[in-house]
């Protein structure tokens, strides 16, 4: 398999510079997901590792070796895409073929047969190996695509949103036959997306994205518990962690007085007494409890099976709070609002960046 590492990465395209002196770094055999909504630079960063574009600026390793000047096909990667890379007049087992008789490097039949089968019997899709790939479903051709980019053996998997065509259902199915795969193969992947679940329930290392620049890369505990600034807090979570404006009075987070006044244990010593800060407190940080400090309006509730995720209001200011399924509550009800002191994180309101980032 493969090491991956840029260095320094710009990438113009006219006027519009799409990446910013990326640096970014994939261990050999780990699951990387890159994270960040449309623009990005998500798919441009693909790409240039693909060899399908070329960088203004910056170097690209495989395995410590520059391949700046090597085209796609010396980079020996596998690129996955959202929409279908089939020929639809061929069936499977064609188009699994396909790749393994280049006219310069031929395989004997007999090898060629092993890893089609091989692949076929990985991906459960045997029964389909003489059906024309016009006549599957999303999730079967979605599953071929894949297995066409498998059955080359390739140093890198580069996949590029390849579930975000696909139901819910499916796409969770495929999720996880996706992060066994790698386990299985102990291959290089890179995987990249905007669904935060995605990149949490699949990624070994999580790199946000945003406007060009890695902003934080780390594991998804890393990069959940503990988020570079509060656009990463905002990214990663469902729901997204709660963002209140206030400041420090005499040990209590203060944000709006009065009415929603919380104890604060810890933090930096840079968080001092009036700073304009910004309170970041996880949904099931916040619970509900007789005798709690503030009292909050219940504004929406949605029903989630184990859980409920209660929208909740406390003056102007709106919160959501995770809590148990069995938690009996309805629409305009009045509660009694408390936190973890210990799960809070403070960020600089005028910077973003987490004091404890900041040091």
């Amino acid at each position: 398999m493969a090491h991956i590492q840029l260095r320094n990465i710009t990438k113009k395209f006219g006027s519009h510079t799409a990446l910013k002196g990326l640096d970014l770094e994939i261990a050999d055999g780990e699951f990387f997901v890159l994270l960040g909504q449309t623009g990005a630079g998500k798919t441009t960063t693909l790409r240039i590792i693909a060899g399908l574009e070329t960088p203004n600026q910056g170097d690209i390793f495989i395995d410590g070796v520059n391949v700046g000047d090597w085209g796609a096909a010396e980079r020996d990667v596998a690129l996955v895409l959202q929409q279908y890379s089939l020929y639809p007049r061929y069936t499977v087992r064609e188009n699994l073929e396909f790749p393994l008789k280049p006219k310069i490097r031929r395989l004997e039949q007999r090898e060629i047969d092993e890893r089609v089968a091989r692949v076929a019997r990985t991906l459960r899709i045997e029964h389909l190996l003489d059906r024309k790939t016009d006549r599957l479903s999303g999730g079967e051709m979605q599953r071929v695509s894949i297995g066409r980019a498998i059955v080359r053996k390739p140093r890198v998997f580069l996949m590029d949103e390849p579930l975000s065509a696909l139901d819910a259902k499916l796409r969770e199915a495929l999720r996880t036959e996706l992060k066994n795969l790698q386990i299985n193969l102990g291959a290089t992947f890179l995987f990249v997306t905007h669904d935060q679940i995605e990149a949490m329930s699949m990624g070994d290392k999580i790199g946000v994205l945003n406007d060009g620049h890695l902003v934080q890369a780390g594991t998804p505990q890393e990069i959940y518990n503990n988020p570079l600034n509060t656009f990463v807090a905002r990214s990663v979570g469902s729901p997204p962690m709660n963002l209140l404006d206030g400041e420090l009075r005499g040990g209590n987070a203060v944000v709006t007085p009065n009415a929603l006044e919380l104890p604060f244990e810890g933090g930096a010593k840079a968080a001092t007494d009036g700073r304009p800060l910004v309170f970041g407190i996880r949904p099931e940080d916040l619970h509900l409890e007789s005798g709690a400090l503030v009292e909050a309006k219940v504004h929406d509730v949605e029903n989630h099976g184990v859980e409920k995720i209660l929208t909740l209001r406390v003056g102007d200011t709106v919160l959501r709070a995770t809590v148990s399924a069995r938690t009996e509550v309805a629409l305009e009800d009045s509660v009694r609002l408390g936190w973890d002191p210990r799960k809070v994180i403070l960020f600089d309101r005028a910077s973003g960046l987490s004091l404890k980032h900041a040091g």
